[in-house]
């Protein structure tokens, strides 16, 4: 297994407890709960972010800069539907 495989794994494992942190951290039933899952969330988005920046550096992750014209046909699309 390569590197950018491994990095890529690491990203998608931190991903997915982001996820289950968020949901513990809204349906915490005390707010002791709520600060465990909370702290828990944060410093796996930390990681997560320093995952992306060390793939990026790489060009690993790369991501495509959007058009204004393309941020406005978003928007229209979407502000018609609230």
């Amino acid at each position: 297994m390569d590197d950018r495989t491994i990095m890529e794994n690491l990203l998608l494992t931190t991903k997915g407890a982001c996820d289950l942190y968020m949901h513990g951290t809204i349906e915490s039933p005390t707010p002791n709960v709520h600060q465990t899952f909370n702290t828990a969330l944060n410093s796996e988005l930390c990681m997560q972010g320093d995952i992306y920046q060390q793939m990026s550096q790489k060009g690993w992750y790369t991501t495509d800069q959007a058009n204004q014209q393309q941020i406005n046909q978003v928007k229209q699309k979407y502000s018609a539907t609230f």
